[in-house]
């Protein structure tokens, strides 16, 4: 009798079960043909009745059947009333006008870090749980961030499939691609709101303000030392597993940091890009520079 009830009072709320019920008096007749019809609700749960005729994927509502086609067709009906962009969905368009608005409605629980995409803050939150759930099939390494698993399989194909049309430099992901123009175009669209200074991408934003925030949200979880980028403690744990994968193409010698790999084949090249300025010698490490400097000062290390 319950059930009954709620499909009466759904078959009242729903308008596309009241306004197309001509030549049907009795509601319950209609039950079971409408469990397989549009609406998720009188539908038994993971059921995907419409099937793509193009690639044969199949989806719960013909909403998101339709809005798939646009896949194949490259339709995209929704327009962007701020800067012309289109979209497959309105959905999309939605979350794109954020960019404009700067609206950021969903909020971490942990740290109360806002997110304009409830799927960046999904992935944001790996950050304080560690989990990784995306797998290399290759070599087994596991990514916090799908993205980031699709990026490092590059380092396994070697594929760079986005190229730059002004000086044809390629890329392994398209928003690499697009942060490059930048360096072409000279723009800065990220503005830090404390200081004003401005930067061509946003992750160096989000790196510029923990100056002024000291603000450290990566540990190390073998010795609990904190950083302020990820890349920071990527490479800080180097010196915990003894990895080195840095090479010198020249002589073979690997090392932890790349800056220690740079400044080691100056040995190679010969060049000496640290210039005292007291007397001009030149030296090709700064700490070579830096020594050289207690000549002058009569310090002694």
């Amino acid at each position: 009798m319950a059930t009954r009830a709620r499909s009466g009072r759904h078959w009242a709320h729903c308008p596309r079960l009241r306004d197309n019920g001509e030549g049907y008096g009795d509601q319950s007749s209609l039950w079971a043909p409408l469990k397989k019809a549009h609406c998720p609700r009188l539908r038994d749960n993971g059921e995907k009745p419409y099937p793509c005729n193009i690639c044969g994927k199949s989806f719960s509502q013909s909403y998101n059947l339709s809005k798939h086609k646009r896949i194949h067709t490259g339709e995209k009906p929704y327009h962007c009333d701020i800067c012309g962009r289109s979209f497959p969905g309105n959905s999309e368009l939605t979350t794109h006008k954020r960019i404009h608005t700067g609206e950021k409605p969903y909020h971490c629980n942990i740290c109360g870090k806002s997110f304009s995409r409830n799927h960046n803050l999904t992935t944001h939150k790996y950050i304080h749980t560690g989990e990784k759930p995306y797998h290399c099939d290759i070599c087994g390494k596991s990514f916090s961030q799908n993205h980031h698993l699709t990026a490092h399989k590059y380092i396994h194909t070697g594929e760079k499939p986005y190229q730059c049309d002004i000086c044809g430099k390629s890329f392994s992901l398209n928003h690499l691609l697009a942060k490059h123009k930048c360096i072409h175009t000279g723009e800065k669209p990220y503005h830090c709101d404390i200081c004003g200074e401005s930067f061509s991408q946003n992750q160096n934003l989000t790196k510029h303000k923990y100056i002024h925030t000291g603000e450290k949200p990566y540990h190390c979880d073998i010795c609990g030392k904190s950083f302020s980028h990820n890349q920071y403690l990527t490479k800080h744990k180097y010196i915990h597993t003894g990895e080195k994968p840095y090479h010198c193409d020249i002589c073979g010698k690997s090392f932890s940091q790349n800056h220690h790999l740079t400044t080691h084949k100056y040995i190679h090249t010969g060049e000496k890009p640290y210039h005292c300025d007291i007397c001009g010698k030149s030296f090709s490490q700064n700490h070579h520079l830096t020594k050289h400097k207690y000549i002058h000062t009569g310090e002694k290390t």
